[in-house]
This record gives C-alpha cells, structure tokens and sequence, in this order.
C-alpha cells in the first residue's frame, strides 16, 4: 500500500490541476475542510460529487469489552463520523 498523500503533496496537486499558487490552493483546501467540519459537527451531512459522502451518526449506549481485564463496561451513547464512499470511485479503484 502506498503512503497517504501528505496535507502538502494535496496542496501541491491542487495548486497544479487549479493552474493557480500554493497559497490560493491551500486557502481553497482550508475553505473546504472548514465547511465540511461546520455542516457535519451541526448533525448535518456533505456530498462530495464522485468521492462520497461524509455525515455524523449517533451511536447508541452499549456494552463493551476492556481487552486487558475482559471486564464488561457500559458505554454512554455518542457520535461517529462516518463516509460512504461513491460508486464511482470504488468502480474507478476496481476497474
């Protein structure tokens, strides 16, 4: 498996598919991580065209396992972000 892109390497292609600077295109990144963080913390969700959509699931209480002790442990219920990823970018990794 190769390395994850790094938050520079994503700037650096951006800024190259954009035909504009770094600096533009890592205002634009921020703009982008900043919206999508605001809509799914508010219980809201995002639809990103061809990559996938991103949303926040309320998880229920329940009873889990401490590995180290086996000891049984309510769990109060919280939330979990969650992604589905696009059909057409699974076809494209698998075609």
């Amino acid at each position: 498996m190769a390395k994850p892109m790094t938050k520079t390497q994503l700037v650096t292609a951006l800024a190259d598919e954009m035909g504009s600077d770094k600096k533009t295109a890592g205002s634009a990144l921020d703009a982008m991580i900043g919206v999508i963080t605001k809509e799914v913390s508010n219980g809201g969700a995002v639809t990103l065209p061809g990559v996938g959509k991103i949303y926040c699931r309320e998880r229920p209480e329940r009873m889990v396992r401490n590995p180290a002790t086996g000891e049984q442990i309510k769990k109060d219920a919280d939330k979990v972000v969650k992604m589905t990823i696009a059909k057409a970018l699974k076809d494209s990794v698998n075609g």
